[in-house]
């Protein structure tokens, strides 16, 4: 696995290389058509190379530059129509059609609950800031999505390491994190889901850095996955997942055991 092809999304790609066809017939610089949409360069870069999906504002500045009444348009909702516009950040497509493949996912989280144990009203609470209504819904549905891999015939073997404070933080209602915790604890009670708790009276620890996830495969190199506010990054690199696989064994190292983690998240949930 090349991390090109699993960062760049075929339909994003072509997107790219039409517009840069129309680009260069125009005899026309990153630059200057940059000018002209009232962008920077970088951002002709990254739609041109596929490291970003276009937004519609993009895809209709386009077509009328270009005169090309509804060509890049449709192309943006063939898009959005895929689940892979400009709400999902760039790497996050390939991080997906990872996750339903993998055997073993090791996941760490030192702010939110993972994605793939959210109810749908806590992953609206996290998913709502930056982004207008339909948007949320959209991304929304893809995280519901995503979780179709627990109810498979083989599900994934999942160990998942939260911070303590995570439980603690005060997003949506009394109510709806009381939802939240429980189902968080009927998950730790399915045979091929593990969950540990790093207790908050924890000092500095080899979690401090940020969240990450690891995947083990039947077919395949073992990847890393990593998020930042405005992209994703798949690391297939041996050695570097080698390194994060020794993080997340020191991370393990500071948590409580399975059982003492479901007492205090159950513990938590009836004092919420």
């Amino acid at each position: 696995m090349a991390n090109g092809d699993l960062t760049r999304d075929p339909l994003i790609r072509a997107f790219g290389a039409v517009v840069r066809a129309y680009r260069e017939a125009a005899a026309l610089s990153r630059a200057k058509l940059a000018d002209a949409l009232g962008c920077s360069p970088q951002w002709i870069e990254k739609i041109e190379t596929g490291a970003r999906p276009p937004s519609e504002a993009t895809a209709l500045d386009l077509d009328t530059y270009f005169k090309t009444p509804g060509v890049f348009h449709t192309m943006w909702k063939e898009l959005k129509r895929a689940g892979k516009t400009a709400e999902l950040p760039p790497g996050f497509p390939g991080f997906m059609v990872l996750e339903a493949k993998a055997r073993v996912m090791n996941i760490f989280e030192n702010m939110t609950i993972t994605g793939l144990f959210q109810i749908p009203d806590y992953a609206y609470e996290i998913l709502s800031p930056g982004r207008g209504q339909e948007a949320v819904e959209e991304v929304l549905q893809t995280r519901m999505e995503r979780q179709k891999i627990l109810e498979r015939k083989s599900p994934p073997e999942i160990v998942l390491v939260l911070d303590e404070t995570i439980l603690h933080r005060p997003i949506g209602t009394p109510e709806m994190r009381r939802k939240q915790l429980e189902h968080l604890a009927s998950l730790a009670g399915h045979p091929n889901i593990t969950i540990q708790i790093v207790p908050k009276k924890t000092g500095s620890y080899a979690g401090i850095m940020g969240a990450f996830t690891l995947m083990e495969f039947d077919d395949g190199p073992n990847i890393t996955y990593t998020e930042s506010h405005v992209d994703g990054q798949i690391i297939d690199h041996h050695e570097k997942v080698m390194r994060y696989n020794i993080r997340f064994s020191l991370i393990r190292g500071a948590a409580m055991s399975a059982d003492d983690s479901l007492n205090l998240i159950r513990t938590i949930e009836g004092k919420t």
